[in-house]
Order: C-alpha cells, then structure tokens, then sequence
C-alpha cells in the first residue's frame, strides 16, 4: 500500500495543473529533449554501424580473404602452395594470380593501373568480383585472347566500352635495336564491372593468368596464391597457420592489415561521437534536476502535510525518485523507439533530401559509397538507454534529497 500511495503521488504530481501547468509544461520538455538526445545517438551509432558493415561486406566482396605470397615477389611452386591451403581447416578455395602495375592508354586518355591476372574459374570461386560485371562475363578471358575486364571507372577515364581496343603499357622496357622501349600490348575491353568501391572500380583491371604472364616476362611464375575462408574473421590466424605448415618462407598478409587502419579510425570516430552526444542526454538530465527542483519548491505543502500524516523521509524520497525514474524511463524509451525507426528509414530520408537539394552528400571517390546505410544493433540501444537511465536516476538525487529534508512546521508556517 505504502508503494501504491508514493507510486500515485509521483505519477499525480507530474501532472499537476497548478501555476497553468508549468510543472507538467516542464516536465514533457524534459522527456521530449532526452527522447531526442537518446535518438540522436541511436542514430548516428546506427549510421557509423552500417558504414563500417557495409564498407566490410564490399571490401570482402571484391578482394580475397588472405594471401600467399613468396618474399621475392615471386611464387614459383604456386601449385603445392595451393594444394596445401585447400587442406588447410577453413579454407574453401585458394587461386593463383599475378599483380602488378600497369598504364593503360586509349588515344589520349591514360590511366594508371594495377593489372590483377586470374583463373576466370578460380576468380568466381575466390571473389565476388566475377559477379559485379555490368557487361560481359568474367569467363571471356581466354588465355592467348589478350582481354581485359575493366572497372566501371577506370573505363570511364579511359573513355572506352565493351569491344574497344587499349594498350597495356607495363613499367618494364625491352632492349631493342633501336634501344630500351617500353612493353606494350594491345588488349580488347571484353567487359566492365562495378563493385561499390571506387578504389577497385577506378584502378583495378582484370585479365587471364597466362597473358599477364607473358606481358610480365614471369613464365610459370605467380605473384602468390589468394584464399577464400568460410569465416573472414578468422584469416589472420588461418594464413599464418598456413605458412608455418608450408614451413616459412612466405609473406603472408589478409584483408584485415590492408584496412586495418581504416576500420580502426571507424571505432575511434564511433566511441569520440558517443561522448559527444551523450553531452545531450546530459544536459536532459540536468532539466530533469530543475523539473524536480521546481516540483518540490512548489509542493512543499503537500510535502509537509504528508510528513504529519506519518510519511517518513524515505517515503518522500522515494516518491520524487520515481518521479525522476519515470521522466527518464519516458524519454529513454521514445528515444529509443524514435532512434531505430530514424535509423531504418535515414537512408531514403538523405536520398529525398539529396533530390530536393540536387546535391550529393556523399561523394564516392571519398567515402567509397554514395548511399548512407545504417545498422541498427541491440548492444548500441541497449548501451545507449542504459547509460541515458543512470544519469537520470542519478539526477533525482538531488531534488528527492531536498524533498526529504523539507521540516513541515516551517513549511506550514505560512499556510
């Protein structure tokens, strides 16, 4: 009963009428800027969430999981290589291939390159590249055909489509009679792919393993052996698995050391955006703390007849503590539900703006994507309304403290 009564008078005096309902006036706002304060960062967790997610799964779409590779530069028994990683536990596929630099030239357009020669097989088992060509397919690079499959950018520099012809210009130069000339060959454009990521789609092209070969003067020579895992997470420690079996003597790297600054900035950005915008839900708190205060400065007479009706101290602090419990509650909970609901929907909101405003937000050849995902995950929320409920409860103390020690023969002395 005694939990009834303080629950009533709590939840009554927040909706009290008195000065033309200031009180209950002050006491919405204060939901109203946690609510906003929590959903706000809801928000922007979400939206950092779902551009390190997406910026991964494109990353690991287009590139290979782990790769082997001779500490010259060079593998020459790629074959046992590969035939070990394939026994190796994790490992779902492993292809040979050769990577180096490259011109290409189209008239007077010219681009530098890096020139990445495949297995077409091995490519679509490997990558999630063979799957991103907009034209042609990736099994057109036949060996001795001289094609070349080109990023939906870098055919755009070059000024080139499916069918056109382009010279593939390769740092090494061959001694002529007429002295050092540079290695070209000409090679047919057999399709174009695009895969989300403008540092691939602008400086990427493809062509068969054995044409690069022959271009590069590497014989049966490779630049090392890719893999493919069942689970990404874990090719820092499969690949290295893998060499100490083979018995050293391979550089061995994986996708997470070439992005792995790139992924840490993304972490630090997130935790530095949290402390940030939880200065907000602070500062929801801090109105919580005048809403209290005001609450009791203006029920000091209730508060005092309470106390000599045989109220206790606790029970008064007890009672604008739940008050405060229940302003944060309130403002946790709708910042919440209007956090993830933002969080589903920014993207075709920055998309409607973007077309009413005729300008773009995010430029691709920066942020390696033009649209703005989001990825809303339970830890975040949960974090996030946890955090919001705790400065809250702490900012009752104050107010409920004050509450308890209100002296009722002073408070009634002028009523």
């Amino acid at each position: 009963m005694r939990s009834f009564y303080e629950w009533s008078i709590a939840t009554r005096y927040l909706r009290s009428t008195h000065r033309r309902g200031f009180v209950s006036f002050v006491s919405m706002m204060s939901v109203v800027g946690l609510a906003l304060g929590v959903g706000v960062l809801i928000v922007v967790l979400s939206v950092m969430n779902g551009f390190e997610r997406e910026l991964r799964e494109r990353i690991l779409s287009v590139t290979s999981h782990a790769t082997l590779t001779g500490l010259e530069g060079t593998l020459a028994d790629w074959r046992m290589a590969r035939a070990a990683a394939l026994r190796e536990p994790g490992v779902i596929a492993a292809a040979p291939y050769i990577e180096e630099q490259a011109m290409l030239a189209n008239g007077q357009h010219v681009a530098g390159t890096v020139v990445r020669g495949v297995l077409p097989q091995e490519e679509r088992a490997t990558t999630g590249l063979a799957t991103h060509l907009t034209s042609g397919q990736i099994e057109d690079l036949q060996s001795g055909a001289y094609r070349i499959v080109l990023g939906e950018a870098l055919a755009s520099t070059l000024a080139v489509h499916v069918g056109d012809a382009i010279v593939l210009i390769a740092p090494e130069a061959t001694a002529t009679p007429a002295g050092m000339q540079p290695r070209m060959r000409r090679f047919r454009v057999s399709g174009i792919f695009r895969s989300g990521m403008y540092e691939f789609d602008s400086a990427l092209a493809l062509v068969h393993m054995s044409d690069a070969a022959r271009v590069y003067h590497l014989d049966d020579g490779v630049t090392g052996v890719r893999l493919a895992l069942s689970d990404p997470l874990r090719a820092p420690r499969t690949v290295h698995d893998l060499a100490v079996h083979l018995g050293g003597g391979f550089y061995v790297s994986d996708w997470t050391r070439f992005h792995t600054n790139l992924f840490r900035s993304i972490e630090i950005s997130k935790s530095i955006m949290f402390v940030i915008l939880l200065m907000i839900v602070a500062v929801a708190a801090f109105n919580i703390i005048a809403t209290l205060v005001m609450i009791v400065k203006e029920k000091q007479a209730d508060i005092a007849i309470l106390r000599t009706l045989g109220a206790l101290p606790r029970n008064v602090l007890i009672t604008f503590i739940m008050q405060g419990a229940l302003i944060g509650l309130a403002g946790t909970v709708l910042g919440a539900l209007f956090g993830i609901v933002l969080a589903h929907h920014v993207e075709s909101l920055v998309q409607g703006l973007e077309g009413l405003l005729h300008t773009q937000f995010l430029d691709a050849r920066v942020y390696n994507m033009s649209e703005l995902p989001a990825y809303v995950e339970s830890a975040d929320v949960l974090r996030v309304c946890a955090v919001a409920f705790v400065l809250c409860a702490c900012a009752t103390a104050y107010p409920a403290w004050r509450a308890a020690r209100v002296a009722p023969a002073e408070a009634l002395r002028h009523d």
